[in-house]
């Protein structure tokens, strides 16, 4: 019998689409010779390529290359334990969609190299040695929870695409500028935002307000270009642009992470960089994947 090299698994492997994983109750052993000797030369649905062996409340892990895919179903012609039953750990969760990689992250339990999911719809895929990519979300704040923060997770809750993916929010907090930077009066972009730092008078540029005060403005170079169309000067500023926040952050630089941020300067369309994607003030589900798409997946192999 020839021996097809096995690919190797690296981290965040999952069936994608999950119907290349099939589930065997088996009546041996979860060895590993047992496990070869089962799968090599048997017979398997020509899309299978994991499997997952069940032996009581055992579980084990096994990837498998066949003679054919040209077949409805092909025997296997080698096969490579990725996980034994003390490295495996099988989770029933119907709540969790198996078809998405941060929600097999989410489920998966610290310490094994796998867990087998079986969850919404009775379906079942299974992560091996999950490593969520960090991605930071900077965002002003209020509202909260802000905007893009939410929007993001509703786009990782139903792209199935998408890698593992672990949010962190980076909140610019107005707060916490106006505590840093006193004044008696503050002009804030947004009424919208509910952002009213205690104890001073406070405006809101996006109200035009009529009369010209001596405030302290908290606002992005957007906002200030409005001042200056509003009452043809520019006041003392404190900046809050979730994008120079960034561009000047040594810890972001140094740590590897992604970033997702917005700018008002961007009307539509992506800024997208090795390590960052800038969206538009305003945007919407379709922007933020694609934004989340070109800064986490490989580019296509024709592009």
């Amino acid at each position: 019998m020839s021996h097809n090299r096995v690919p190797a698994a690296g981290p965040n492997t999952r069936s994608h689409p999950y119907r290349g994983l099939s589930v065997q109750e088996v009546d041996f052993e979860l060895t590993e010779e047992a496990i070869l000797a089962f799968l090599r030369g048997r017979e398997v649905y020509r899309r299978t390529e994991f499997l997952a062996l069940r032996h009581g409340e055992q579980t084990a892990l096994a990837r498998v290359t066949k003679e054919s895919e040209a077949p409805l179903f092909s025997p296997v012609v080698d096969a490579l334990v990725l996980s034994r039953p003390e490295e495996t750990a099988f989770v029933v969760d119907p709540g969790v969609d198996v078809g998405n990689a941060s929600a097999l992250a989410a489920a998966a339990v610290p310490g094994v190299l796998t867990t087998v999911v079986l969850g919404m719809f009775e379906h079942v895929n299974f992560i091996h040695r999950p490593e969520p990519v960090r991605v930071r979300v900077t965002e002003v704040v209020p509202p909260s929870p802000p905007k893009l923060f939410t929007q993001a997770q509703q786009v990782l809750a139903f792209d199935e695409d998408l890698p593992p993916v672990e949010l962190v929010l980076d909140a610019v907090e107005i707060d916490a500028l106006a505590a840093a930077n006193p004044a008696m009066y503050y002009l804030l972009p947004c009424r919208g935002s509910g952002a009213a730092p205690a104890g001073a008078e406070v405006a809101y540029l996006d109200t035009r307000p009529a009369d010209r005060q001596d405030w302290l403005m908290i606002g992005c170079e957007r906002s200030l270009q409005f001042h200056r169309h509003f009452y043809g000067d520019e006041p003392p500023r404190v900046d809050l642009c979730p994008r120079a926040r960034l561009e000047n952050d040594a810890e972001f630089a140094a740590s590897g992470d992604y970033a997702l941020i917005k700018c008002c300067l961007i009307e539509r369309g992506l800024d997208v960089g090795e390590r960052t994607a800038v969206v538009p003030w305003g945007a919407n589900l379709d922007e933020i994947r694609d934004g989340l798409r070109k800064l986490l997946l490989p580019p296509p192999a024709d592009a």
